[in-house]
């Protein structure tokens, strides 16, 4: 029988506020043990030799350690404190602060970070490759889990993102001319947000948030490009023709019902039919025409 243990559950840490003090109060005593100690100088002469070294020593011992526990945090910026390896909280509160010498202290910004990730190649959700990149803004929220639960948490930043987009890159298609579905290229906004809403959920293990994020480079792969521009060509054409075409048939309508409704001119079928032709030729054609004058009859 094969031997099913049961692997060990990752433990999540979790942020809480650390027992420290502030660095001031303890400036003053360290200024009362320097008077300590250059009183205890003074009486080298007048007292037994045991009596002024003790107060020297034990002053100067005294200093180094309250010496040793101090510790600064500007503005943004957080200390986990370790006792041996074990957590014991974080310390927010910025300016001179002071612990135990025998606590540890692992400093972490809470800025705002921006990155722009490296160019990748995707595909898309209709199997055609593209070139992605994103920036994105991040900060710490939870200093336990960046520093406790992943190894390198902004390391860990860089990998999620480039994972995240290809995530979105493939769930989406580039472009969709018959305008029905959510594109890459045409719903920034809406494809930013679960960009967001995807990173937000990657980054949660790491005590990680995005404030903000979207593309920065979104292209057609080289491979594809020219192809993809000759058919957006063709598409715009052929969009541009449909609605000239359109345009034609409703002026070339608007025209035989005046002639017809304020008796102008009686035609037939057959100079209907070349007077329809004419004037298509004329509000369709690519290049100025030439206006013929007729001075004859109508029917020579």
């Amino acid at each position: 029988m094969t031997d099913q243990r049961a692997a060990p559950a990752l433990r999540n840490s979790s942020e809480h506020a650390a027992s420290t003090m502030s660095g001031y109060g303890m400036l003053l005593a360290l200024l009362f043990l320097i008077i300590g100690i250059a009183y205890s100088i003074t009486y080298i002469d007048r007292a037994p030799d045991w009596v002024p070294a003790m107060g020297i020593g034990g002053g100067a011992l005294l200093f180094l350690f309250v010496l040793s526990g101090f510790y600064l945090l500007q503005p943004n910026q957080a200390a986990a404190l370790l006792l041996f390896g074990d957590y014991r909280g974080t310390d927010r509160t910025t300016g001179l602060r002071w612990t135990w010498p025998w606590i540890s202290k692992k400093k972490i910004s809470l800025r705002a970070n921006n990155i722009i990730s490296e160019r990748i190649k995707v595909n898309d959700l209709r199997g055609n490759p593209i070139e992605m990149a994103a920036q994105v803004v991040w900060r710490v929220t939870d200093s336990a889990q960046a520093l406790f639960d992943v190894d390198d948490y902004r390391a860990f930043v860089t990998v999620q993102i480039e994972a995240a987009v290809r995530a979105i890159g493939s769930r989406y298609p580039y472009d969709d001319f018959s305008h029905q579905e959510v594109t890459l290229r045409g719903n920034h906004e809406q494809v930013g947000i679960q960009l967001r809403q995807e990173l937000i959920a990657r980054l949660l293990v790491a005590g990680i948030t995005v404030d903000e994020c979207g593309f920065t480079h979104l292209a057609y792969a080289p491979e594809i490009a020219g192809a993809m521009l000759r058919r957006q060509q063709a598409q715009a054409v052929v969009a541009a023709r449909q609605t000239l075409v359109e345009g034609a048939v409703g002026m070339v309508e608007m025209a035989l019902d005046q002639l017809s409704a304020k008796h102008v001119v009686e035609l037939d079928d057959e100079r209907r039919a070349a007077m329809v032709s004419n004037l298509m030729v004329v509000l369709c054609g690519e290049r100025d025409t030439q206006p013929i004058v007729n001075a004859g009859s109508l029917y020579q």
